[in-house]
């Protein structure tokens, strides 16, 4: 190939790769998505904020983690975990 051509082809390629962007994350179907449940960070926990981030989150489950308490370590992708801290209140939210 001549050497304009390859110019060219450096010149599209470089071009192209200047327009892609980066998609948003796409959450599955009875997949937890942690962000949404976020809102519970620093609340107090208990039934009723589990719930509600479960719903949010669109978890198919809720498990609240209080400190020193044994968990499953299986990673579950319908399932929002709330980390509790020692005073009651959510410290974390993580799907899984």
């Amino acid at each position: 190939m001549p050497l304009q051509g390859r110019l060219y082809l450096l010149v599209l390629c470089v071009g192209l790769d200047a327009c892609v962007q980066p998609l948003p994350p796409v959450i599955a179907p009875n997949q937890c998505n942690e962000a949404a449940a976020r809102f519970a960070v620093g609340q107090v926990a208990d039934a009723r904020l589990g719930e509600e981030a479960r719903i949010r989150a669109s978890a198919q489950r809720v498990r609240m983690v209080r400190p020193g308490q044994m968990v499953t370590m299986e990673y579950d992708a319908g399932r929002l975990t709330l980390d509790i801290d020692a005073a009651g209140r959510v410290a974390a939210v993580r799907c899984g």
